[in-house]
């Protein structure tokens, strides 16, 4: 009787640890590394949009936001995020935003500039990683 006790004990740690890794390993593949939660607030992780510069380019930031637009490429995804400071685009490869919601994201700042005319235009975007 306690060899049979010891065994389902036994069994059932087992088919918990392969639920565990099985889980895990599905979440770490569906490859989303942004938060996408309605209300939620990060804090002081969460840069505001206005303060972004083309100096922080090539850091890795948190911004929180609405989705305002969105925009397809060819393999990833462009959405504007207002965050009542300003608006910035991030490209991803999320595709799964709707104009509204509420999202965190993680991402690299990047800068790029255009010139034309003699006079030279840049524009500051963010770059999941």
């Amino acid at each position: 009787m306690q060899q049979r006790k010891i065994f389902t004990w036994r069994l059932f740690y087992l088919g918990l640890c392969c639920s565990l890794i099985t889980g895990i390993y599905a979440y770490n593949k569906r490859g989303n590394s942004g938060i996408n939660l309605k209300n939620f607030n990060v804090g002081t992780n969460v840069t505001q949009i206005q303060k972004i510069s083309k100096k922080n380019q090539d850091t890795t930031i948190y911004i929180q936001g609405t989705v305002e637009k969105t925009a397809p490429l060819i393999k990833q995804k462009a959405y504007q995020i207002n965050d009542s400071t300003g608006k910035i685009w991030i490209i991803t490869n999320q595709g799964n935003f709707r104009v509204g919601e509420n999202v965190v994201l993680k991402g690299n700042v990047q800068y790029k500039t255009i010139s034309l005319a003699g006079k030279e235009y840049g524009e500051i975007y963010l770059e999941e990683k």
